[in-house]
């Protein structure tokens, strides 16, 4: 029995195919020798279709060298071993990368196409989800401001978080990418990455990460000082949220608290001290806590769209363990957003504006989304995340700013009223 622990040894659990070819076979020579080649040969399809192609060349070079003969009936290259496999078996190759011919990133030269990719300039949407939290907290703290901001302060101080945003949302990525260059390749979605394909070594992205940290607290240093405070304990939530998919199922509620920590960095960027304003504390985290539940709302939506990849490699999300009641998960944190939304109007003084264009979009928007989104299909899971980001977000941002300009002309009014109500001297 030579060829049996020979096949074994190449291939442990395909041992038993070769049984009814060699079985009872006390040796390979003679006649017994011809009837196993040619049992041989008629079974190598069948054989061949199930090893892999380099233990298959392998068992037959090897089995070669007991009698020459076996050689000439059977395949011996790689190429020639796919011809006579099944492609029924065989799962569909993946492309391989191309270099962007459409958009922005093909517009850049070559060199730095791999460090906007990194960034994910090619894909904004990450970055308005970082921004809208700190538009949101702008525009509230504008109300609350004494006396009330002005609209070039509140478009200036927009714009600032427009940029930090965009700033440290690459660095975030970056350093996310740093963090699974090990497991970014075992993802179909993924596997593309700069960083996974080596196209951007790690100790290039971690200069380009300091850079990008460099670049975001020249940002951070344009607003008003105390900003720096509010904004240095979010770092350490940057760096770790990669972490949290290696040991909980729940990375989503830490991605959470670190997305939106913009719902605070409004009120000190406008002159409003959370620590000496009780309903301005209020105010900013329920805000805060509101945006932590969006984060993880859409964020378990994105989170199916990797879900079998995710299990095989095992990264943990809250899509994984609430595979089961995805949906009923959705709309508890729905719920509890528009709650905090709710509470976050009330703590400021907000009026109707507010309640029906925030709060009752938001309660639309996040319904409609839930109830149409498909879990299983991953085009509309991205569909979903990509434009729930502008229904939601943009709904309650939409419902801040008219609450601002109804608060701005109504006190420009009953200012000019007091005005003209006192006698001139």
């Amino acid at each position: 029995m030579i060829l049996r622990p020979l096949l074994r040894s190449l291939h442990p659990g395909h041992a038993p195919l070769l049984a009814p070819s060699i079985r009872g076979t006390p040796g390979l020579c003679g006649k017994t020798m011809r009837t196993s080649r040619v049992s041989w040969k008629r079974d190598h399809a069948s054989i061949a279709s199930r090893l892999p192609p380099s233990r298959s060349v392998a068992l037959v070079q090897a089995a070669a060298k007991f009698h020459p003969s076996i050689k000439g009936g059977i395949a011996t290259s790689p190429s020639a071993h796919l011809t006579t496999a099944s492609p029924d078996i065989r799962p569909e190759p993946l492309p391989d990368y191309s270099p962007p011919t459409s958009g922005l990133l093909s517009f850049l030269p070559k060199q730095v196409v791999p460090y906007a990719e990194l960034i994910r300039l090619d894909k904004p949407t990450g970055t308005y989800y970082l921004y809208f939290p700190c538009l949101f907290s702008t525009l509230a703290a504008a109300t609350m401001a004494t006396p009330m901001a002005a609209p070039t302060a509140v478009v200036g101080t927009a714009a600032l978080f427009l940029t930090g945003a965009l700033v440290m949302r690459g660095a975030g990525c970056t350093i996310n990418d740093l963090w699974d260059r090990n497991l970014d390749p075992h993802v179909a979605r993924t596997r593309l990455r700069p960083i996974a394909r080596k196209a951007v070594s790690p100790q290039a992205a971690i200069i380009f990460t300091g850079g990008q940290l460099l670049t975001g607290l020249a940002v951070l240093l344009s607003l008003p000082f105390e900003c720096f405070w509010y904004a240095t304990p979010s770092l350490l939530l940057v760096a770790t949220y990669p972490l949290a998919k290696r040991f909980t199922h729940y990375p989503q509620f830490v991605l959470g608290l670190t997305f939106s920590w913009g719902a605070m960095m409004g009120f000190p960027a406008l002159g409003v001290d959370l620590l000496s304003d009780s309903a301005a504390l209020t105010t900013a985290a329920c805000l805060y806590g509101s945006n932590v539940a969006w984060t993880v709302l859409y964020d378990m939506i994105y989170a199916h769209m990797d879900i079998k990849d995710d299990a095989k490699a095992g990264i943990k999300s809250i899509a994984l363990r609430h595979d089961k009641e995805t949906k009923a998960v959705l709309t508890g944190l729905a719920v509890a957003q528009i709650g905090l939304l709710t509470a976050a109007g009330m703590a400021s003084g907000m009026g109707p504006v507010f309640f029906i264009g925030s709060c009752g979009s938001a309660a639309i928007t996040l319904g409609t989304m839930i109830r149409k989104v498909n879990l299983k299909d991953v085009k509309n899971c991205w569909w979903w995340f990509k434009n729930g980001c502008w229904f939601t977000g943009g709904g309650i941002a939409l419902g801040l700013t008219g609450e601002y300009f109804a608060q701005l002309f109504s006190r420009y009014k009953r200012d000019m009223n007091l005005t003209e109500a006192v006698p001139s001297s």
